[in-house]
């Protein structure tokens, strides 16, 4: 007897394994980009709950290694442990949470001679917003084709894509500009 599991998408599979919706942000929050740092009242703040509940959540991440906290002042700042034995699993769960891993098969395969793709925009900072914003560098972009594939890759993971192209010259005038906080997620050289 064969058996074939129903499609589902990758948001009701992990908000259904991981009940608590704080507990979802913050592992956004701290596995999307793991350099992340931030402390109890500003996550509190940045998704409008209480510091308890943040607290609480916090402290069972802690607890558990997937945290690892320091203190500053009169602040503990959380980050990611690195060390943790599933940090690397915890992270590419997160990325397919937010739909990485099907851009990345989708939308970099036999689209030119790309370089580097980047995450741009509030997911940077794990905050997970329906959008996913991306600047891609390299040369010989093939438009018609990244914009066919985006459209697939949007009704894949149920998230709009918005994309920035640029030549590597381009891109080094774009980051000249620019101050806003960019995340690799794929490179040539990797």
């Amino acid at each position: 007897m064969t058996y074939e599991a129903e499609p589902c998408s990758k948001i009701t599979l992990l908000d259904t394994l991981i009940t608590s919706k704080t507990r979802v942000k913050l592992l956004l929050k701290f596995f999307v980009n793991t350099s992340t740092r931030s402390y109890l009242r500003n996550l509190a703040g940045e998704f409008d709950e209480s510091s308890n509940s943040i607290r609480v959540e916090l402290n069972k991440l802690e607890e558990a290694g997937l945290l690892e906290s320091e203190a500053e002042g009169n602040r503990r700042y959380f980050k990611a442990n690195r060390l943790h034995p599933l940090f690397s699993d915890i992270t590419s769960i997160v990325r397919k949470y937010i739909g990485l891993d099907h851009i990345i098969d989708s939308v970099i395969v036999k689209l030119g001679t790309i370089e580097q793709v980047f995450l741009i925009g509030p997911v940077v900072k794990g905050m997970d917003q329906g959008i996913l914003k991306l600047v891609i560098v390299g040369k010989d972009i093939n438009l018609e084709y990244l914009k066919k594939l985006s459209s697939k890759a949007e009704e894949i993971i149920q998230k709009k894509i918005n994309y920035m192209c640029f030549e590597p010259d381009g891109f080094a005038e774009f980051m000249k500009m620019n101050t806003t906080e960019l995340l690799m997620v794929w490179d040539v050289t990797e």
